[in-house]
């Protein structure tokens, strides 16, 4: 079935901000500062997902750019917290629907004990020096993401670990990497989270020459001109643009009303099935199809009412 992509040079004018952020860091009375974000978010019309923990701060956040500053403003005055990574993009409607500040163990979650990037950790490489690293023969390239994210866009040569969810590195690494001499393990993820917390596990372990991409493939995409990128196709991310590409403009995957997972906008989408990818729509039950269609038929309804159909909003 032939897919449908929008003409990217043709875009609607971005109305919203986009705040991707992390830190590692001890944060002070988390449940506390769970509850301070919440309350700073609503009171400035901010939307998306915080999490909280001991370890330090994750998450990506939308609004107008006065919210969002003064709600990174915050964080960055936490003692300990004033190297806040954000990474900026923008956004043609608000991407989220609610906002949620959450307490968590860990802020990115590989549910291994005495992991601390605080401690010690990879060595950053900055976007523009990325395709130097990657292309030297002794560098083994590993996208730390899961596997519905590495399909639809990863850079050329890197390793797919086939996980299922961050847990899963750690036996995959086990498994598959070594620390012999000489060898170079680089790995990159959506924001630059994952992979550091990752390298922190490979030193942990012996591992000596250790690379993470600094801002992850956000900071790459918004760096690194399209004509030098070694970026191959899109770049999942956890909100309702669902892709983003070169410039980190919005790409052209939605997510599958069943399944969630991403496919191509047109793709599958015709009748009562449309919202569904290719496979759902050839395999999902009748129940199935008829609450996807019943529920892309109400996000239609609200969108032409003008209305919020689900969120806080609704």
């Amino acid at each position: 079935m032939t897919s449908i992509a929008p003409d990217r040079d043709v875009q609607p004018v971005a109305r919203f901000d986009v705040a991707a952020l992390y830190c590692f860091a001890p944060m002070p009375e988390p449940a506390e500062q769970r509850a301070t974000l919440q309350a700073l978010c609503d009171a400035n019309d901010v939307l998306g997902t915080l999490l909280v923990a001991d370890e330090g701060i994750n998450g990506t956040i939308a609004g107008n750019r006065a919210g969002l500053d003064a709600v990174i403003g915050y964080v960055r005055a936490i003692p300990g917290f004033g190297d806040l990574d954000v990474k900026w993009s923008r956004a043609v409607k608000q991407p989220f629907v609610r906002m949620k500040a959450r307490l968590k163990r860990e802020i990115v979650t590989m549910g291994v004990d005495g992991i601390d990037p605080n401690a010690t950790v990879g060595t950053y490489v900055a976007p523009e020096d990325w395709n130097a690293l990657i292309q030297d023969p002794n560098v083994v390239l590993v996208d730390t993401r899961n596997d519905y994210e590495v399909a639809i866009g990863t850079f050329e040569g890197a390793v797919d670990p086939n996980t299922k969810s961050f847990r899963d590195f750690p036996d995959w690494a086990e498994q598959n990497l070594s620390p012999k001499a000489g060898q170079k393990i680089a790995m990159f993820c959506t924001g630059g989270i994952r992979c550091e917390k990752a390298t922190a596990l490979l030193k942990s372990r012996g591992f000596e020459d250790v690379y993470h991409l600094q801002g992850g493939i956000l900071r790459y995409l918004e760096t690194v001109p399209a004509d030098e990128s070694l970026w191959q196709g899109e770049c999942f991310v956890f909100d309702q643009r669902v892709s983003v590409g070169a410039e980190l403009k919005p790409g052209p995957y939605q997510l599958c009303a069943t399944c969630r997972q991403p496919f191509l906008s047109g793709a599958g989408a015709g009748g009562y099935a449309r919202g569904l990818c290719e496979a759902c729509e050839a395999t999902a039950s009748d129940a199935q199809k008829r609450r996807a269609a019943e529920r892309t038929k109400q996000l239609d309804l609200a969108k032409a009412r003008g209305q919020v159909h689900i969120g806080r909003k609704a």
